[in-house]
């Protein structure tokens, strides 16, 4: 039996990153970080899902994203990057004492492209990473579609996951609900749909509990930030869906859909837990946060989460059997599982599997360098409208005491600032843009002071940049 080894007493080396190596590319491997966000798109090709009501907006500010890996690599790494950081950003970085890994930019990055596009449309970015495949790095991507693929052949440098096929079927939400079916673990009723037929009898099946006022949620297999998720009161809004669904199978010449139907189940905290499966089967239990969401939306993490002994070891539990199964089913790094409670104390060990980093990967080794034992911390965003784009420096002076400069300091680390200028067009026009950060302080009352102060610092900020 594979070994499964949890906490800080485990054999591998302390330190996640270190970890991460340790499981999917060996001790002293370089690794070269690629922040492909929302690979899930990729995976979507050729399904046929929920149909789709508008156009997803914000995609040069996700894609803008792939910043966060640069405080995810080490010293001894690689980052693939869009552009270069801000200046004032990365000497703020510098300042906090943060190991930089090299940074290899692409000369020509397009907004609407994600940076694995930018880097197959750049013969500079190729060569270089030929170079590194010959030094024996491997490519390590937020997550592997056919386009990471591609990258990985055309430069000869091996990837440290397992390839597009497996990452996709992992990744699926059908997959989720069968594996958590498989290995026990407890669920909201629900029902997989992998054709038309079967959709409609989930449909049917449904009846009973939305005429009783119950309602259900539809997830596509793919969907991700809140988008292919549908929550349904109606019996007849559910036969609709079920026969524009139908419709598009039948345009697509498929017989074949992705999705899964679900009661709608009555919730107290959302969770996200991380564990690592490495090749050899081990299993590490990373943390478990509780996730913010809006709307089905992720917009942070609270730290640590406020669990029960009990609670915590059942999402242990669960790790270790979803780790199992994934490792059977040829599955080896970051595993990322959305979970939540219900009102009476309850676990929900698993509302979707993430087989790919997650927004709380990149947290990580923050935690382990500026966290600190018996404090607390919030990750989120912090939306800014903006006019013309914003210097860190500006920035940095607004914020003034509330930024972070210090290890052992309270305030807040920007962990990513390229999205805050990201939907810039040079117009003058207004766009949104996301400051990413993650807050830390001494108690929770502090931190949601601390949270309140800045959001008012930076919408006077925005107000001054917009005028």
């Amino acid at each position: 039996m594979a070994q499964t080894v949890f906490g800080e007493s485990a054999e591998p080396p302390r330190g996640f990153v270190a970890r991460l190596k340790h499981a999917v590319a060996g001790p002293g491997t370089g690794l070269v970080f690629l922040g492909n966000f929302e690979v899930e798109e990729e995976w979507a090709h050729g399904e046929v899902g929920l149909p789709k009501i508008a156009v997803a907006k914000g995609r040069a500010v996700v894609n803008r994203m792939e910043e966060f890996a640069l405080l995810l690599a080490g010293a001894q790494d690689c980052v693939v990057l869009k552009a270069e950081p801000d200046s004032g950003y990365l000497a703020y970085l510098e300042q906090l004492g943060a190991e930089l890994p090299e940074r290899i930019v692409v000369a020509d990055q397009a907004p609407d492209r994600t940076v694995t596009e930018d880097a197959l449309a750049d013969p500079g970015v190729l060569d270089r990473l030929t170079e590194l495949a010959g030094r024996g790095r491997l490519l390590l991507p937020h997550g592997v579609s056919t386009r990471e693929e591609d990258l990985a052949a055309k430069v000869g440098m091996r990837l440290a996951a397992p390839g597009a096929a497996i990452c996709k079927h992992v990744n699926s939400k059908v997959y989720s609900r069968l594996a958590a079916e498989a290995v026990g673990l407890r669920q909201a009723a629900g029902w997989v749909c992998r054709t038309p037929a079967e959709f409609r009898a989930a449909a049917e099946e449904a009846r009973p509990l939305l005429r009783a006022g119950g309602k259900v949620v539809v997830k596509d297999a793919y969907g991700v930030s809140g988008k292919g998720l549908a929550v349904v009161e109606s019996d007849k809004r559910l036969a609709l869906i079920a026969r524009k669904v139908a419709a598009a199978a039948d345009r697509a010449g498929t017989d074949r859909v992705a999705l899964v139907v679900e009661e709608w189940v009555a919730k107290d905290t959302d969770l996200n837990y991380q564990f690592t499966v490495a090749g050899d089967g081990s299993v590490h239990f990373d943390f478990v946060k509780e996730a913010i969401t809006d709307h089905g939306v992720h917009k942070g993490h609270r730290m640590p989460a406020r669990l029960t002994a009990e609670q915590r070891a059942e999402l242990r539990s669960a790790a270790e059997l979803l780790g199992r199964r994934l490792h059977a089913d040829g599955y080896r790094g970051v595993v990322g599982v959305d979970a939540m409670t219900d009102p009476r104390g309850g676990v929900y060990p698993v509302v979707e599997i993430n087989a790919r980093n997650n927004m709380s990967t990149y947290q990580t080794v923050l935690q382990e360098r500026y966290l600190g034992e018996g404090r607390v911390a919030l990750a989120r965003q912090y939306p800014l409208e903006l006019r013309r784009p914003l210097p860190f420096e500006r920035l940095a002076e607004a914020l003034g005491d509330r930024l972070l400069r210090a290890r052992g300091d309270s305030g807040l680390l920007v962990n990513n600032f390229a999205t805050v200028n990201a939907g810039a067009a040079g117009s003058g026009e207004l766009f949104e843009g996301r400051l990413y950060g993650l807050l830390v302080a001494d108690s929770q009352a502090e931190l949601e002071e601390a949270d309140a102060r800045i959001a008012a610092r930076l919408a006077d900020l925005a107000a001054g940049v917009r005028q």
